[in-house]
């Protein structure tokens, strides 16, 4: 972990963390309030950036790479909920105002590159910041919402509808997501991914 000002590639990390939704229009000030508490992380692929059941939590603006929110049960089936990627975040919030542990795993896909700082941390900012709470509020309303869809959708859907909504609805990362974790993420085996994606590249 390093902190911003010391980071080599400090430049670069703050033009990605203002491409942001939630960061992107902090003015001056608000920024030399939020830059100090942030450090910058990477992880491999596969990493464990937060357990399912820890109480210890975090927000995370991800610069590079992408994560995912796992869900697994005591005989060690998983569920991918969501992937995020650049100019996205994850987050423990709504575990930290329950105050509950949180109920998923968020795990490094590929190699990533985080900004990172603790839940209390966050919370205290943005109690300061009412415009940086307000947008950020947003966000994760909408990031329910689309855990919520996905899981909606793996009981109404056909396998071939859940692989065309993921394409039509996530295009960006479509093509960025190993198989493996893609037909995991749709609740199908590789080898049915893999026809199903050849049977609609047929047809297009």
């Amino acid at each position: 972990m390093i902190a911003i000002s010391a980071h080599p590639q400090r430049n670069t990390i703050r033009l990605q963390l203002r491409q942001n939704p939630i960061l992107r229009d902090m003015p001056a000030s608000t920024w030399e309030d939020f830059e100090p508490l942030l450090v910058i992380e990477d992880y491999r692929k596969a990493d464990l950036l937060v357990g399912q059941g820890d109480h210890e939590m975090e927000q995370f603006f991800i610069l590079d790479g992408m994560l995912k929110r796992v869900v697994s049960n005591s005989e060690g089936h998983e569920m991918i909920l969501r992937f995020a990627a650049e100019t996205e975040i994850d987050t423990s919030y709504a575990a930290w105002r329950l105050k509950t542990p949180v109920p998923y795993s968020i795990v490094a896909v590929t190699r990533v590159r985080c900004a990172k700082l603790g839940m209390p941390q966050w919370v205290e900012f943005m109690e300061r910041h009412a415009e940086v709470k307000s947008r950020f509020e947003y966000e994760v309303m909408k990031l329910m919402s689309e855990v919520m869809a996905h899981t909606i959708t793996l009981h109404l859907l056909d396998a071939p509808g859940r692989l065309s909504r993921f394409q039509r609805k996530h295009a960006d990362l479509a093509g960025r997501i190993p198989k493996k974790e893609l037909a995991a993420y749709l609740n199908l085996t590789p080898e049915t991914l893999s026809r199903l994606k050849q049977k609609l590249r047929h047809q297009s």
